[in-house]
């Protein structure tokens, strides 16, 4: 059993500040948990102090004498983090100009705390769950298997459960880190804990400045108790050192705090939380999804684009009929569009759309350069079967003209050499 007296002997070891409930029993987990091996899960806001159990758990346990890193999966590259964690052999990648040993081999025998293991790209965490579970590992570019024995402590701020059930953490992986579960309280649910933090910080900027220290006055106290800090210690410790360095007058009110406080204390965090959707689940938008939508419907506007064309060509004039079926292609045009056609109608640069004849110099057999008439779905066989004729016949007559010089005869049906090259491959022209 531990007592209350060991509790504040582990809060000065390490500079822990408080005596809120939870931050006790926080500490107390941590004690208990530090004597085995087994794994821990460190959870709680950014900025609440998560790193200072890992220190307690490693400092308290077998391994003690051993070596403690303490890395942060989401400061490292995708590409590197196996290279950094597991090391890698000479000439694995580019860069990698000799072998290097990584984390786990270096710590072998010690502890290694992964903060922000949310962050942790899949490919990573099923070397890490291999690590867990075998203690073997593999560097990056090798085929031999190595075996260490190494304590893993994890933190996070981010909800893994909903990482799992979004895919983006695995589930083996979830259940295998949080053997032991501790959770480090946010500075809004620590009650008096703030006031006593504060009174370390201002009281640290004196002495290392020279400077007589803040005092709050019992209004500044209740009205810094019940600001939230979603910024947690860290932003409590950027509000003393700056009151600390800004005010002349050591005794502050409540009325000169509220001028270091954001106005906006909601609960809310930024970014705002998207509106939910009928089924009462959260909808989740990412930039990808949108992009994924816009090109689908642009994908749908060429196929109608593609479709108008042929039907287009096929009656000899884009008419009353085919303008009433596409519509929905015409009704979002502005109406200085006409006016801007016909300006972009006389640009020089246009692209060729009808093949020259040869001889008499008419434009009746035509033929089409790129992919877009050669995706149009033909409803009427035959007069696909036709155009395929006149085409197949034009490109015989290019290539008789110029010897069979594909790219003279290429430039003469205003197509490119590649183009000519499928259609001969097509129509088996030898």
């Amino acid at each position: 059993m531990i007592t209350p007296q060991e509790i504040h002997s582990v809060k000065l070891r390490f500079g822990i500040i408080g005596n809120s409930p939870l931050l006790n029993h926080a500490i107390q987990v941590a004690m208990q948990a530090a004597p085995t091996d087994m794994t821990v899960l460190i959870t709680g806001e950014s900025g609440s102090g998560k790193e200072s159990f890992s220190k307690i758990i490693h400092s308290l346990s077998l391994r003690k004498h051993g070596k403690f890193i303490a890395i942060n999966c989401g400061a490292i590259p995708e590409g590197t983090i196996d290279s950094e964690l597991f090391g890698h052999e000479k000439g694995s990648f580019t860069g990698a100009h000799e072998a290097r040993k990584g984390y786990f081999e270096v710590t072998d025998g010690g502890t290694i705390f992964l903060d922000e293991i949310g962050e942790m790209p899949l490919g990573t965490q099923a070397r890490l769950l291999r690590v867990l579970e075998n203690g073997e590992f593999i560097r990056v570019g090798s085929s031999k298997v190595q075996k260490t024995n190494v304590r893993v402590i994890t933190a996070t701020n981010v909800n893994l459960i909903k990482a799992v059930e979004k895919g983006k953490f695995r589930e083996d992986l979830y259940y295998r880190l949080n053997t032991v579960p501790i959770f480090v309280p946010p500075l809004r649910e620590r009650g008096e804990d703030v006031v006593l933090l504060f009174r370390k910080f201002t009281s640290d900027f004196s002495e290392k400045y020279h400077v007589k220290p803040i005092s709050l006055d019992a209004a500044a106290q209740n009205l810094l108790m019940r600001f939230s800090f979603p910024g947690n210690i860290r932003q409590l410790k950027n509000l003393a050192e700056q009151i600390s360095l800004l005010e002349e007058n050591r005794e502050v009110n409540a009325q000169t705090l509220s001028k270091y406080l954001p106005r906006d204390n909601s609960s809310n965090r930024l970014p705002m939380p998207l509106p939910h959707s009928g089924s009462g689940e959260s909808m989740d938008f990412s930039e990808r999804d949108i992009l994924y939508k816009v090109l689908f419907d642009m994908k749908k506007d060429m196929n109608d684009l593609k479709k108008l064309v042929l039907e287009s060509f096929q009656s000899g004039g884009l008419n009353a009929s085919i303008m009433q079926k596409h519509q929905g292609l015409f009704e979002e045009l502005d109406s200085n569009v006409s006016s801007k056609e016909s300006s972009e109608s006389s640009s020089p640069y246009q692209v060729p759309f009808v093949l020259e004849s040869q001889k008499s110099g008419s434009m009746d057999e035509v033929d089409y350069e790129d992919d877009l008439i050669e995706d149009i779905q033909h409803e009427e066989d035959d007069n696909s079967l036709s155009l395929e004729k006149k085409e197949k016949e034009m490109i015989l007559k290019a290539l008789r003209k110029h010897n069979n010089k594909r790219k003279y005869a290429a430039q003469d049906l205003g197509i490119s050499e590649r183009t000519l090259y499928r259609k001969i491959k097509q129509y088996e022209i030898e």
